[in-house]
């Protein structure tokens, strides 16, 4: 039982054909524009602009909002490789920040604490008292597609006047407070990986709400070159970014099924949370109060008394082949990152010895909700 697998049960077929008969398979092509449109539409933002895959998004969100070599942008130290790589390609630092145990993410009181213990602000810039670094951006990450607190991210953000990158890779189709993850700031990231609830095999998007910004952004992820008849010219360094139509294609098909999707996986969820409502030692995380989330992936989370028998557990379903997986390893635990400037990471730490991934299938909430009509 894989961990998480696409469904292709729409018009993938049809649209990968149509790509494959008209010839029309590169980075150029009615797909593309489709897939953007229908991306800003869900997202409910002005525009999306297609990558390769989700961290070219996210280093191009991070490049838009003007991080740049010699920043610091502050994230969670709980999160996928992806988000402290991006602000590595622009020649930035990882700053990290601890975690929640009730969202997962961003932790908003120890950030606020941290930032008025550890910055602050020189000529409306926020800079590192210790490094003396601006901080270029902060960025959220939706952890396993449920949202963290925004309203309270915001009012941080204005009040050290930083901007917030949100990083949605996991979270399409997730709402706070009513709207959708990915559009909740001035910029943000998506990914549509093989094992994301929509998938384009391997894709990504930035979203955007001013026009002059997703200009840029589709200017840069098509490597800077000026729309010329023939000539080949470039103004900036630029990006090899942009998403072929035949990705595009897939998921446009995806896109049209994305509400059922998120409805079978959100069955799926209250089956496993029935499941293990009375299981001692181990809990379902369930979505914030203020959250509508795709569960992405399902979790438990071990009680701290139970925490050793997280490798047995993740032996155990392995030798009876269900797939479940660890959280990530924290990223002041990689080698590139272990002398990155970060507070104390206590929750980041606990969260990472207790939290399994277990099988999250949209087809698994269909099979689901087709036993329970």
């Amino acid at each position: 039982m894989a961990l998480h697998e696409p469904s292709f049960a729409g018009r993938e077929w049809e649209y990968l054909k149509d790509c494959l008969d008209s010839g029309w398979v590169s980075s150029v092509g009615s797909y593309v524009d489709r897939f953007e449109q229908m991306l800003a539409e869900i997202c409910e933002v002005s525009h999306a602009i297609a990558t390769v895959n989700g961290t070219a998004a996210l280093h191009l969100a991070l490049v838009l909002s003007g991080v740049e070599a010699g920043d610091e942008v502050l994230m969670p130290g709980l999160t996928f490789i992806a988000t402290a790589n991006a602000a590595a390609y622009c020649g930035a630092t990882p700053h990290f920040i601890d975690s929640d145990e009730d969202t997962l993410g961003l932790d908003m009181d120890k950030l606020a604490d941290h930032l008025q213990t550890k910055a602050h602000v020189t000529g409306g810039v926020a800079r590192n008292k210790e490094t003396g670094r601006r901080i270029g951006a902060i960025v959220p990450m939706h952890t396993f597609g449920h949202p963290v607190d925004m309203d309270a991210l915001t009012e941080i953000a204005l009040r050290w006047n930083i901007p917030v990158v949100e990083d949605a890779a996991e979270s399409l189709g997730s709402t706070y407070k009513g709207r959708p993850a990915g559009g909740l700031s001035q910029v943000g990231a998506l990914s549509f990986n093989g094992n994301k609830i929509v998938t384009t095999g391997g894709g990504g998007a930035v979203l955007c709400r001013d026009a002059n910004m997703a200009a840029r952004a589709k200017h840069l992820s098509t490597t800077a070159k000026i729309p010329h008849k023939w000539a080949f010219d470039h103004d900036a360094v630029g990006y090899n970014y942009r998403l072929p139509n035949i990705n595009a294609a897939l998921g446009c098909a995806q896109l049209e099924q994305l509400a059922g999707f998120v409805s079978a996986k959100r069955v799926l969820a209250e089956r496993y949370l029935d499941a293990f409502v009375d299981v001692p030692g181990v809990r379902l995380f369930r979505e914030p109060e203020y959250a509508r989330s795709n569960y992405w992936l399902n979790t438990l989370i071990l009680d701290h008394a139970n925490k050793d028998a997280r490798d047995n557990l993740l032996e155990f379903t392995s030798a009876n082949g269900v797939m479940t997986r660890p959280v990530w390893t924290p990223m002041h635990r990689l080698p590139m990152y272990a002398d990155a400037p970060r507070m104390d990471l206590a929750g980041c730490e606990s969260l990472s010895d207790r939290v399994i991934s277990i099988p999250s299938s949209a087809v698994m909430g269909m099979v689901e909700r087709e036993m329970s009509c």
